[in-house]
């Protein structure tokens, strides 16, 4: 998080800063410093495989409607963008975000896994409408792919016997829309942006080096970002 934090700093102060690079409205490249709210779903879209042992001791709980649910997080984050013209352009965002899954339905306050860190490498395709106004909303496309680390198992998943758990990378699409609005003509301005992502991660958990559990997930979060931006 702190080096995600210098990252976007130094992003938005080289810019800032440096003569070559004069400020315009209508510059080619534009870096955003945001915050950034992830809100994740995390359901469960299916039980891939479940292990008669683990199964049997799930019935003895009481469980019988398995689901999940991750939590929400609040990140720094940095967008770099370049305009083919004033209507046209690409952006990608770095951030990294951490998650917890907790248990819901039947296994509602229950915690299966720990510190799932995603790095969400996002490439979408920009629309800008020019409104002939320092307000030009927007809409986007592109490909996203989740990259998944150091997940854990949590307290209730080790006390079912679970060890490990591993969590899939995912391939998936992020719908985008947002506002820029310049402040004058130094290069400055306000950005609001919010992206709907779909994907469909795999979660596998392991006791003593044998898979008990598979689950398919809707990750499916919504990405809502607001900041300031300068565009050169």
């Amino acid at each position: 998080m702190r080096k995600i934090m210098m990252l976007a700093a130094l992003g938005a102060a080289t810019a800032m800063t440096t003569p070559a690079l004069a400020g315009s409205p209508d510059g080619k490249i534009q870096v955003k410093v945001l915050g950034t709210a992830v809100l994740p779903d995390g359901g469960i879209d299916k039980i891939k495989y479940v292990d008669p042992t683990l199964a049997g001791t799930l019935t003895e709980m009481g469980v019988v409607d398995i689901d999940t649910k991750a939590n929400d997080n609040v990140v720094p984050t940095l967008a770099i963008e370049y305009f083919f013209n004033k209507n046209i352009s690409v952006e990608t965002i770095c951030c990294f975000t951490t998650h917890h899954v907790n248990g819901a339905a039947d296994l509602a306050g229950t915690n299966l896994v720990n510190h799932v860190m995603i790095l969400p490498a996002t490439l979408t395709a920009k629309y800008h409408l020019d409104m002939g106004s320092p307000i030009k909303p927007y809409v986007g496309a592109g490909p996203a792919l989740f990259f998944v680390f150091d997940e854990k198992p949590g307290d209730t998943a080790k006390a079912l016997g679970v060890d490990r758990v591993k969590m899939s990378n995912s391939l998936g699409v992020a719908l985008q829309g947002g506002i820029d609005i310049a402040l004058g003509d130094n290069g400055f301005g306000i950005s609001l942006d919010a992206k709907k992502y779909f994907m469909k991660p795999t979660a596998k958990f392991y006791a003593a080096g044998t898979k008990v559990l598979e689950t398919k997930h809707d990750l499916d979060p919504w990405v809502l970002s607001a900041g300031v931006s300068y565009r050169f």
